[in-house]
């Protein structure tokens, strides 16, 4: 049996390998995200972006190495296992606001609470809080058809913080937003994570966004590859 992460190491992989339908999407990758890290895992379209994203946060299962969260072993965890990891342990915001169509924002932004065993009283003062920083309070009572899809998504990013998992994931977060909008929603991300001590792994394919992070990491044909010179040169 291999050895465990380090100590200082909230997410670990080692040598993933995983393919879709035969293809490869990503080729032996290795990397390490420490507690209170936020990482912004970058790479043109097609890189493997997404797919690194679902074998670190349990959504998919890897086909070859090793995934760990706080040194236990997550690529040894069936389907059940997986899934009771995400829905106490992650937060996870990805491209397209998959909100509860039946559901009020609030309502949907008070769901994981409510899932940990929260109170009423307190998950939705708590879903109000974050929907007033991601300055959609106004939506409170409205459901996701009768919003707009950059609103929907403000609602999402609040759904995903608003139990203050240890670790949150964002798939591209920014993608339904307008332009103006995007380094709002990603400067309250990051001001959240390091408010509350939360992990942040984000993806994307624009550089500009990666600078909100400690540290980038770049794929390329599902290998981590050096950064671009541009991108290098931006972050200075």
């Amino acid at each position: 049996m291999s050895a465990a992460p380090p100590d200082n190491d909230v997410l670990w992989a080692r040598g993933i390998v995983k393919s879709h339908h035969g293809t490869p999407a990503l080729r032996g990758v290795s990397l390490g995200v420490r507690e209170g890290e936020m990482l912004a895992v970058t790479g043109p379209r097609g890189s493997g972006k997404s797919t690194l994203l679902g074998c670190l946060s349990a959504q998919l299962p890897v086909d070859e190495g090793e995934v760990w969260f706080h040194s236990a072993p997550v690529h040894t965890l069936g389907r059940a296992g997986r899934e009771k990891l995400r829905r106490e342990r992650f937060g996870y915001v990805g491209p397209e606001p998959h909100l509860v169509p039946e559901l009020t924002a609030r309502e949907n932004v008070a769901l994981p609470l409510l899932l940990a065993g929260a109170g009423h009283r307190a998950a939705y003062r708590a879903a109000g809080e974050w929907l007033e920083r991601l300055d959609v309070a106004d939506c409170a009572k409205l459901r996701p058809a009768d919003l707009q899809q950059d609103r929907r998504q403000r609602i999402a990013v609040a759904r995903a913080l608003a139990a203050e998992p240890p670790v949150v994931f964002a798939d591209d977060p920014t993608a339904p937003l307008h332009r103006d909008a995007r380094e709002q929603v990603l400067r309250i991300l990051a001001s959240a994570a390091r408010s509350h001590g939360l992990t942040l792994v984000l993806a994307t394919h624009d550089p500009a966004l990666a600078r909100f992070a400690d540290r980038t990491v770049h794929l390329v044909d599902g290998r981590i590859a050096p950064e671009p010179a541009a991108a290098v040169a931006a972050g200075h």
